[in-house]
């Protein structure tokens, strides 16, 4: 329970981070002191595309990703509830005006394999355990993220801090859900392949 506690936290302050701000540097530095404070708990997952991907290196028991991702929504929700309640209004991701959607699928994919392909290396590659750097790269890749797509898919990189706000958004009355299959496409494809792609390239240690 201990672990799953610590997702809940981990992304509710993402989430938050991502609300009352929407800062690129916010958001990447929530994370990256989050990641310090729970890795060693839980893996400071925070995202249900990063545990599908350590799920599919072989470093999370099956019998755990479910929990995992239930207490990242659930971590989610509460600080879009929270936002509501301070800011008497929603916030919900979506794509800016205009832009296709297979645009938006392609970034949040190929953005999500950087962010889990960083995350399985500083954190489950053999030749790095023990680093100290593992925060400030998941944080970091998580900013640069932002900046670089965050005006054109909003910068996700997460299916629960999509689906959190999403769900608060549309209990109001809002739209925001019906654009959630945007961020469950485009991050769990970019999670899945990035560790079938970490595998390959690590296969002299990967059992």
């Amino acid at each position: 329970m201990r672990q799953y506690l610590m997702e809940f936290i981990g992304t509710m302050f993402w989430g938050l981070a991502v609300g009352f701000s929407g800062n690129p540097i916010a958001i990447g530095v929530m994370l990256m002191v989050m990641v310090y404070m729970g890795e060693h708990i839980s893996g400071a997952h925070y995202n249900p595309a990063v545990t599908l991907a350590v799920w599919i290196r072989g470093k999370i028991k099956a019998k755990d990703v479910a929990g995992y991702m239930i207490f990242q929504v659930l971590g989610a929700f509460a600080a879009a509830l929270i936002f509501y309640f301070v800011q008497e209004r929603t916030f919900a991701p979506v794509p800016a005006a205009g832009v296709e959607i297979w645009k938006s699928i392609l970034l949040e994919l190929l953005f999500t394999f950087a962010l889990c392909s960083v995350f399985l290396a500083v954190t489950t590659t053999d030749k790095l355990k023990g680093n100290y750097i593992y925060g400030l790269a998941i944080g970091l890749t998580v900013l640069t993220g932002a900046f670089t797509i965050g005006n054109i898919t909003g910068g996700i990189f997460n299916p629960a801090v999509a689906l959190g706000p999403q769900l608060m958004d549309t209990l109001e009355g809002g739209t925001a859900l019906s654009k959630f299959y945007i961020y469950f496409i485009g991050c769990f494809a970019g999670g899945a392949l990035a560790a079938i792609i970490y595998k390959y390239l690590n296969s002299n240690e990967v059992k």
